[in-house]
C-alpha cells in the first residue's frame, strides 16, 4: 500500500508553564518555577510545523488540553466555586495546583501508541492513549486524549481508538516515546520496537536506582496484542538502567527511527548491541531488506550531552524526493561535540542527508524537544481522507492559528498567575474558539 507519515504536532496551550513536576526529566526539574511565554511557545511550535509543511512533510494539528483540570483537585476534597478551589490550592497545596495546570499534554509523543493498518491483523489503524500513570500530572491526560483521537479519527471501519491501559504500575505506558516502527516504505509491512524500563514479572532484569522506569515490559506486550500485531513483527528491548539514571526518562531521548533507518546511542539498551542485531535480523526476515543503523559512540557524544541537547529527540523525516532530514533543536547546534557529530553524518555516507535546527526553547525548558511535540501516524490516502479535515495543516490554517495565538495567548506567565481565575477563563475562551477553527466539535468538559 502507498502511505505517508503524518506528524500530528501538539499545539502548545495558553497556560504553558514550568511546574517542574517530572522527576527524572532534568530540564523539567531545573526550570521549575521559571516564568514562561505561552505565546512564544505556541509560535515556536507553529514555526516548526510551517517549515516541515513547506518541506513537503504532511502535518496536522493536535489540540491542547484544557487547563486547569480542577476535577483532580475536587476528587481530593477541594470544593466551592472554581475561584475558591484555585485560591485554596495556591495556599494549601501548590504542587497540586501545578499538577492541575500541567502543560505536559503538549508533548503528543506521549499521547498514544499508534500502529498502522499495514501491520495490524484487522487492517485498521490502532491508537491506545497512554495511561502515563507514573506521574500525577500526566495521569489525568488520557481521557481527553481519547476524546481528541475519537474526534479526529471517527471512521470506525478504518480506525480503532482503544481505552488506555489500566492505571497501575504493572502496566505503566508512556506512549510513542517508547515505540518505534521500522519499514522500507511507510505503507509496507514493518517491525515495531517496544522499549521498556523494567519488568514487573522479571525484576532480576534490573531497574534504575535514581529515577523511575516509566514503561513496563508487560504494557508493551499488551499494546502489541491490542493492536493485533503478529508476534514476528514485535521486538521488545529494555532501556539501560544506568542511562535512565542519567536523565533518559523515555527511549526517544536516546534513539529514534524512521522507515529503514535506526539512529541510536551505543549506551541505549540493557543488552547493548545484541538488541539492535536482533532488531536488524527481524527487520530483514520481515521485509527482505537491510536495516540502516547509525550507532553513536559514547566517545563522540556522551549521554549527558545527548540528554541536554536532545539529539535523539530530533525528528527523522522523509522528504518528497526520498531524502532524509534530521529536525533538531538549536541546543544541538550550540553544543560543539553534537554539532560536529551531526555535521559528520550529513557530510559522510550516513543515511541522513540534511539537518534543520529549530528554536524550541520554550518546549525544551520544560523537557521536550522536536520529537516530543509530534505523534506519528502512518495513513494511506483513503485513511487520510477519512480524518477530520480541519486538523490538516496548510497555509490557511497556519494563518488562522497564528492570529489566534497572537490574540489569545499571554507573553508571560509566572507561577503566581496560576491562582488567577482570569487565566482559566482566558484559556476556556481560547480553546472554545479553537474547536471551531479545527472543526472538532465538543472535546472539552467546560461550559462558558
Amino acid at each position: 500500500m502507498t502511505a505517508r507519515e503524518y506528524n500530528f504536532d501538539g499545539l502548545v496551550g495558553p497556560s504553558h508553564n514550568y511546574g517542574g513536576l517530572s522527576f527524572g526529566n532534568i530540564a523539567s526539574e531545573v526550570n521549575e518555577g521559571s516564568s514562561s511565554n505561552p505565546r512564544q511557545a505556541a509560535l515556536q511550535g507553529l514555526s516548526k510545523m510551517r517549515t516541515l509543511h513547506t518541506l513537503g512533510v504532511p502535518q496536522a494539528v493536535f489540540p491542547p488540553h484544557m487547563r486547569p483540570e480542577l476535577s483532580l483537585a475536587r476528587r481530593m476534597g477541594f470544593d466551592g466555586d472554581d475561584a475558591k478551589v484555585l485560591g485554596d490550592l495556591a495556599r494549601e497545596f501548590p504542587m497540586l495546583l501545578a499538577a492541575c495546570y500541567s502543560a505536559s499534554a503538549m508533548w503528543t509523543a506521549n499521547a498514544a501508541t499508534v500502529s498502522p493498518s499495514a501491520d495490524s491483523a484487522d487492517g485498521r489503524v490502532h491508537f491506545t492513549p497512554a495511561n502515563l500513570q507514573n506521574k500525577l500530572h500526566r495521569s489525568i491526560e488520557h481521557p481527553t486524549t481519547r476524546r481528541i483521537l475519537q474526534a479526529i479519527f471517527r471512521d470506525e471501519d478504518r480506525f480503532v481508538v482503544h481505552e488506555a491501559l489500566p492505571s497501575t504500575a504493572a502496566l505503566g505506558d508512556e506512549g510513542a516515546a517508547n515505540h518505534t516502527r521500522l519499514a522500507p516504505e511507510y505503507g509496507a509491512r514493518g517491525v515495531q520496537l517496544f522499549v521498556y524500563g523494567e519488568s514487573i514479572t522479571r525484576p532480576k532484569d534490573g531497574r534504575p536506582k535514581l529515577y523511575p522506569a516509566r514503561q513496563t515490559m508487560e504494557s508493551c506486550m499488551v499494546l502489541a496484542r491490542l493492536h493485533k500485531l503478529r508476534p514476528e513483527q514485535v521486538v521488545l528491548a529494555q532501556q539501560a538502567p544506568e542511562v535512565i539514571d542519567q536523565g533518559v526518562f523515555h527511549n526517544d531521548v536516546i534513539s529514534v527511527g524512521n522507515r529503514d533507518t535506526f539512529f541510536f546511542h551505543e549506551k541505549a539498551f540493557a543488552q547493548g548491541r545484541a538488541v539492535v542485531e536482533a532488531l536488524a535480523e527481524r527487520y530483514h526476515a520481515i521485509t527482505g531488506e537491510v536495516l540502516k543503523r547509525i550507532e553513536v559512540p559514547e566517545a563522540a557524544v556522551k549521554v549527558p550531552d545527548a540528554v541536554s541537547t536532545y539529539l535523539f529527540n530530533s525528528q527523522l523525516v522523509t522528504l518528497p524526493d526520498g531524502r532524509t532530514a534530521l529536525i533538531a533543536p538549536t541546543e544541538c547546534e550550540q553544543n560543539d561535540a553534537v554539532r560536529s557529530y551531526v555535521a559528520s553524518l550529513v557530510e559522510g555516507d550516513a543515511p541522513i542527508d540534511e539537518v534543520h535546527y529549530f528554536d524550541l526553547r520554550q518546549s525544551m525548558q520544560g523537557g521536550g524537544g522536536p520529537a516530543c511535540l509530534r505523534l506519528r501516524v502512518v495513513l494511506t490516502e483513503a485513511e487520510a481522507q477519512a480524518i477530520t479535515p480541519g486538523v490538516r495543516f496548510d497555509d490557511a490554517l497556519d494563518a488562522k492559528l497564528t492570529a489566534w495565538v497572537e490574540k489569545r495567548y499571554r507573553d508571560r506567565l509566572s507561577p503566581a498567575d496560576l491562582a488567577d481565575p482570569q487565566l482559566m477563563l482566558e484559556s476556556q475562551v481560547a480553546l472554545d474558539e479553537l474547536t471551531t477553527l479545527l472543526g472538532l466539535g465538543s472535546i472539552y468538559e467546560f461550559q462558558l
